[in-house]
């Protein structure tokens, strides 16, 4: 990857442009594109959760793993499971954070707390994550994870 600046009468240093330039938008420019627009969103590290009866205010670096389950989105951290009924394709907009990634159609690990991976049947994978838990992941998004780890 190059990179380059160049100053330009007229725009901002506030709100510059920023124009990624290649023969193709590949995996690459487009994870650059990603960071971008969530730059200025980033989160404050706490990710609020709404439960049935309350409101609880949970540390992005706790959360182990979002599964869901039927209609119900478990919420696995370093202090218990808490359920909601949020999508889990809107609670990952929410987490706004490349420390989690999509493993299967129905969950999200944080990759800060994966221990291991194993071979499953099939060609998936057994996720254990700290806490002594565990998920699958399944083969679609097998090859993700490994490009995401650098393997």
């Amino acid at each position: 990857m190059q990179t380059k600046f160049e100053p330009v009468p007229g725009i901002s240093a506030n709100d510059p442009l920023v124009i990624i330039q290649a023969e193709q938008l590949e995996a690459e420019a487009k994870d650059i594109l990603d960071y971008l627009h969530q730059y200025k969103s980033l989160p404050s590290g706490v990710l609020p959760i709404k439960s049935d009866d309350k409101l609880i205010m949970l540390k992005t670096d706790d959360i182990i793993l979002a599964d869901i389950n039927q209609t119900t989105l478990m919420v696995y951290s370093t202090d218990g499971i808490y359920t909601t009924t949020e999508t889990l394709t809107r609670f990952q907009q929410r987490l706004n954070s490349r420390n989690f990634i999509q493993v299967s159609r129905h969950a999200v690990i944080n990759i800060d707390h994966l221990e291991s991976l194993s071979d499953s049947f099939s060609g998936n994978m057994t996720a254990k994550l700290t806490h002594k838990i565990k998920t699958d992941v399944s083969r679609r998004y097998v090859k993700s994870l490994m490009d995401y780890l650098g393997i």
